[in-house]
């Protein structure tokens, strides 16, 4: 039994239902084309470079968030396992380190088969995933790479939780 192709048309390009979203937040954003935006978010511990990418032969709205970060060579290896333990956690998207080294990247998929459109709901859940846990894991990161840690003590720092005030 074969798979039969449903063309359904879109009212709007997802992308500019981000464009949108972006606006309504007085976020500073640029369009990298028709089917790409590309906004900068000023977190606690860095600033983020978050990419919607609209892929219209997989019916697919990618996030990418990004921060940057220079990994030394000798600490390749325990980035490595804590991207791995990092995404052991995550429900929705992953993390990917670069092959040079110098960033990590949360990434996730909104698929909108049939001709589905984007609420303005999901596109701003799909951003505050990814900014938190981009805010979550920073941290992490950090400990490993420049404190010496290794990734098992980092991802218990991440994952610490404080309850009450000082």
């Amino acid at each position: 039994m074969g798979l039969h192709e449903v063309v359904i048309g879109r009212e709007l390009n997802p992308v500019d239902k981000v464009e949108q979203v972006a606006s309504v937040n007085d976020w500073s954003f640029s369009r990298d084309g028709a089917d790409e935006i590309s906004i900068n978010v000023m977190g606690e511990w860095t600033e983020y470079l978050i990419s919607f990418s609209w892929m219209e032969e997989f019916e697919a709205l990618h996030l990418a968030c990004s921060f940057d970060l220079k990994i030394p060579g000798e600490r390749e290896n325990e980035a490595m396992r804590l991207l791995s333990l990092v995404n052991e956690q995550l429900l929705a998207g992953h993390f990917d380190l670069s092959l040079s080294g110098s960033w990590v990247m949360y990434r996730q998929t909104l698929l909108l088969s049939g001709g589905a459109e984007p609420t303005g709901k999901q596109l701003e859940c799909q951003l505050s995933v990814g900014l938190e846990a981009s805010e979550r894991y920073y941290q992490a990161f950090q400990l490993v790479i420049w404190a010496g840690y290794s990734a098992k003590e980092a991802l218990d720092s991440a994952l610490f939780e404080t309850v009450g005030n000082a």
